[in-house]
């Protein structure tokens, strides 16, 4: 079965990524980006799109009478509308997996970098205070070893799970919100865990469940100098308050790659923040390593193919 295949936004994969391996499933074609208004046309007669953070669903899918598959690279689906998707029966695809050991990295390198208060010392070398000084060393700001330390995680999923062994490597103590508890780990309610961790990395994805789940309410829960790293959604928490709670020293750091809205506006309240040294704001590249990259298209690849064969892999609906 010859297929028509089109990649609606490939510029969010990269443009170092060979996509030609879409083409033994039939005619392809790839767009770098699609606006809104030109869904309909880019997509056309296409029996499968493939895509990451365009938003799909009753607002443009009606214009796509032969679409069967929707293939989105990326483990998080809430850019599209599953209920329309199963009512007109389009089989929908994810990939999970894929980048779990580039998320985990990105959030451990930011907890030690805001930890070690790595943004300081390096400036204080780079500036030549260090070099007009009589001392052998410079010891402020003060930091702490993250050796004894509560590492709170929420969400508990494959990247929440690797977050935890490096953590417990780094000699912490892991502490665990899961909407469905397990045995596997210490869980505690979302608001135990923000009374008592000194770094909070979020790794659960956005549902009504978790949106704004770490709200101003809980932010106010936190220790002082507690480190908070959202690696998941940005709505899962509140970005205002989070802005906030910054500026007043509420907080002792964050660490942020992903947004409410992307790219976001020089309006956003993380702009407010961006370039303050406790603060890491990274565009939404956690996940993005070439070797992550290459495996989430040989991922879709195989989804496409699953789908020929009539199984379903990585099915969503």
């Amino acid at each position: 079965m010859a297929l028509k295949l089109t990649v609606l936004d490939s510029a969010t994969l990269g443009s170092d990524i060979d996509l030609s391996m879409f083409e033994k499933f039939g005619q392809l074609t790839v767009y770098k980006g699609t606006a809104p208004e030109d869904f309909a046309k880019n997509v056309g007669d296409s029996d499968v799109i493939i895509l990451n953070k365009i938003k799909v669903g009753k607002h443009n899918l009606p214009e796509c009478n032969n679409l069967k598959l929707i293939c989105v690279t990326a483990t998080g689906y809430d850019n599209i509308d599953l209920e329309y998707c199963k009512e007109n029966n389009i089989a929908v695809c994810n990939v999970v997996g894929y980048s779990t050991q580039n998320v985990a990295q990105l959030t451990v390198a930011m907890a030690l970098s805001l930890v070690c208060h790595l943004n300081e010392y390096n400036r204080l070398v780079t500036d030549g205070t260090y070099s007009r000084g009589t001392s052998a060393n410079i010891l402020t700001p003060v930091y702490h070893e993250m050796y004894g330390k509560t590492w709170g995680i929420v969400g508990y999923g494959n990247i929440g799970k690797q977050v935890a062994r490096v953590a417990e490597a780094l000699g912490c103590k892991v502490i665990v919100y899961k909407r469905t508890p397990t045995d596997e780990a210490e869980c505690v309610d979302i608001d135990k865990l923000c009374r008592e961790s000194d770094i909070i990395s979020i790794h659960t994805p956005l549902n009504d469940g978790t949106r704004n789940l770490i709200n101003r309410e809980r932010i106010a829960m936190m220790k002082k100098d507690a480190i908070v790293i959202n690696v998941a959604r940005g709505a899962v928490v509140d970005e205002a308050a989070v802005s906030e709670a910054i500026l007043e020293k509420r907080l002792g750091g964050v660490g942020i790659d992903v947004y409410s809205v992307e790219p976001f506006a020089d309006t956003h309240a993380y702009a407010s923040i961006a370039g303050l040294d406790n603060v890491y704001l990274t565009p939404h590249m956690a996940w993005g390593s070439y070797e992550a990259r290459v495996r989430c298209c040989d991922e879709v690849a195989k989804n496409i193919e699953a789908y020929l064969q009539g199984e379903e892999r990585n099915r969503i609906v």
